[in-house]
């Protein structure tokens, strides 16, 4: 095709504001801060209105001896959902539903509890993954979770499959059945990836992304979790926005020790993934899967505040 002057101009504009949008994420990429006087327009125009940070904790985040006390306190720092755990999960679905009862808390995802591992070399290991899993599923579904989370394999575990297109493929199928088991039961399954000294098959947002993509069940989803994330990501903001779609949950942690959000200091730097989280518009769970340095009673709050202030700049 004959370039003429006018698809030559219209060429070129339209890659300069396609490098200009492009611009803005890759600065916010750069570092993990954002000057607020220099990017109110980029927020302005990156912002999806519908994103809302919604703040959700796990059984042993919270200080309190049964799940009243610890729903109490959910309330006084405007904490709306809770992360149990799978282990044991349909023997509390009562437990867990009076004590919600006329709370503005729900269930976010469930983490993992699930028995034996999908990629081992052995189908009696692979079978009681998919057993338990299911159960889990169930439950769920059961107390309207949003997805129960699963690593296809950790380091830790043996024997296993080899890393070649078809134990991908193998995953694909396996996944595509226990998500269409997870629809059924009103939930998902959230593919988590982790970082390589812990689960060295699965590490990046968009390796995981991309199964969920290869898959396309809508009970196949994925999640970012900030502290793998910061070993394995170059950009927080481009981990999240190579989810998409498919991003169903977030975990959250201090970026050195995997502690409460601010107890490693100006490490704990999250704007860049908010500012990604914002862009999508996302509006599930970020939960906290961390330990604690300090006193609990200082230092939750103290978290809680830091990543409302964070997410307000992003």
């Amino acid at each position: 095709m004959a370039l003429n002057r006018r698809n030559f101009l219209k060429t070129s504009l339209s890659g300069v504001a396609a490098t200009t949008m492009g611009g803005t994420a890759l600065a916010a990429c750069s570092s993990g801060t954002t000057s607020t006087d220099n990017n109110k327009d980029s927020k302005a125009c990156c912002a999806n209105s519908k994103a809302e940070l919604k703040l959700s904790f796990q059984e042993g985040t919270a200080p309190g001896k049964d799940l009243n006390e610890k729903f109490d306190y959910f309330e006084k720092l405007g904490i709306v959902g809770f992360e149990p755990g799978g282990r044991g999960l349909a023997g509390r679905v009562n437990e867990i539903k009076e004590a919600l009862k006329g709370r503005n808390i729900k269930v976010s995802a469930i983490c993992a509890g699930f028995e034996g591992f999908m990629l081992s070399t052995e189908e009696a290991v692979r079978n009681q993954c998919r057993d338990t899993m299911r159960e889990i599923i169930t439950a769920a579904g059961e107390i309207g979770s949003t997805g129960v989370i699963i690593v296809p394999a950790f380091n830790s575990q043996k024997p296993v499959m080899s890393h070649t297109q078809e134990t991908r493929d193998f995953l694909c199928k396996w996944f595509d059945e226990l998500g269409t088991f997870a629809v059924e039961h009103g939930t998902t399954v959230i593919l988590e990836p982790l970082n390589r000294k812990e689960a060295f098959y699965l590490r990046q947002v968009a390796d995981a992304a991309s199964i969920c993509r290869d898959i396309n069940n809508p009970g196949v989803t994925c999640l970012g979790d900030f502290w793998h994330m910061t070993w394995e990501e170059t950009c927080d903001m481009g981990a999240f926005l190579s989810a998409g779609k498919y991003l169903q949950h977030v975990h959250m942690a201090s970026r050195k020790r995997r502690s409460m959000p601010g107890e490693d200091g100006d490490a704990d730097n999250y704007i860049s993934g908010f500012k990604g989280l914002k862009m999508l518009g996302y509006d599930k769970y970020v939960s906290f899967e961390c330990g604690c340095q300090g006193e609990r009673e200082v230092v939750v709050p103290a978290a809680v505040e830091l990543l409302r202030k964070q997410w307000e700049e992003a």
